[in-house]
């Protein structure tokens, strides 16, 4: 019996398993997801991703198609497939990685020769309105890393992991990798692993250095067991910290100091990159400092800038408020 819930290299996605089983889907499936990982190198959760979205399309072919008999959609299926995503009240968001999913999967199917055409780029994604990146203020950020209580075990470790996440602009899947030998403090760096397992170093200042040499000698210690191998950041049963922990931590610490109950891990990130910017740092350094390969992605924070500068300009500028219109009395003298 062909296994219905296979691991490759940590990646596990039942739901897709559960939906193809005993179908000609499953070989042609994990020969992709090892493409994704061995050939295209992309990290785990990447490629988990990938192999959940492929999932929604299988699972909308069983219940619509005949799922042995469609291996290339043609664009009357692909618009079937984004009405039912729709209809599942999914985000506009979702909908368009869904369809970028199925884009990347069947031009491979193309490229090995699987199928002769490929239809998925004759299909639109939903327009989606440009929203801005939530940021919140370096009073805020303050707050947020001061909520933890170092006095602890697990505070001390809560304030290493914030410190580090604002200081860096660390994605969750990276903070989640790291290991201890990736931490220099003398030269205040740290070597990440981005999409793609891309390699760069971020740039640490000296309160995350301080409070990561705290945690290092203090918390960590108490934490580890034999598990724990080389992972920097420990959960309180010794394992590696998992990004969902992480993510619980970071939400935990920003309702405690009063932060908007949207704000999550990411919006450290954002955060990150809006003060470098607002304290003068060319976009492309914060590109790097980030690891975005399209300055595109990182140009959505020189607006959150720009909205920033407008709401200080209207507070602060004597004139800004003033009405379009409104008659200046004159003085005596002018008359």
């Amino acid at each position: 019996m062909a296994d219905t819930e296979p691991r490759v290299a940590g990646v596990s996605v039942p739901g897709l398993w559960n939906t193809v089983y005993g179908t000609d889907w499953v070989p042609i499936l994990k020969e992709y997801e090892q493409h994704l990982l061995a050939i295209r190198q992309l990290a785990n959760p990447t490629v988990r991703n990938y192999m959940n979205d492929l999932a929604a399309f299988m699972e909308f072919l069983a219940e619509n198609e005949h799922i042995e008999k469609v291996l290339s959609p043609d664009r009357r299926q692909l618009r079937s497939y984004l009405a039912w995503l729709a209809n599942r009240k999914y985000a506009k968001t979702s909908i368009s990685r869904k369809l970028t999913a199925l884009r990347t999967f069947f031009g491979w199917m193309q490229e090995t020769g699987r199928v002769e055409s490929n239809e998925t780029d004759m299909v639109s994604a939903p327009k989606q309105p440009r929203t801005l990146p939530y940021v919140v203020s370096e009073s805020e950020i303050e707050r947020l890393l001061d909520a933890p209580d170092t006095s602890t075990t697990l505070g001390l470790r809560d304030r290493a992991l914030l410190e580090m996440i604002y200081a860096s602009g660390v994605r969750v899947s990276e903070l989640n990798a790291m290991d201890i030998a990736d931490v220099e403090p003398k030269s205040r760096e740290c070597r990440v692993f981005g999409k793609g397992s891309k390699q760069r170093i971020v740039l640490l200042g000296n309160p995350a250095v301080k409070w990561l040499a705290e945690y290092i000698s203090h918390s960590r210690p108490k934490l580890a067991t034999r598990r724990s191998g080389d992972a920097t950041f420990l959960n309180n049963l010794g394992g590696r910290l998992s990004e969902r922990g992480i993510q619980s931590i970071v939400k935990k610490h920003a309702l405690a100091a009063g932060l908007d109950s949207v704000f999550h891990t990411h919006n450290l990130r954002h955060s990150f990159a809006t003060h470098l910017l607002n304290g003068g740092a060319d976009l492309r350094v914060v590109q790097d400092l980030l690891g975005h390969e399209s300055p595109s992605t990182t140009q959505v924070y020189t607006h959150v800038s720009a909205e920033q500068a407008r709401k200080v300009y209207l507070n602060a500028h004597p004139g800004a408020g003033r009405r379009r219109g409104r008659k200046i009395r004159k003085s005596p003298d002018a008359l």
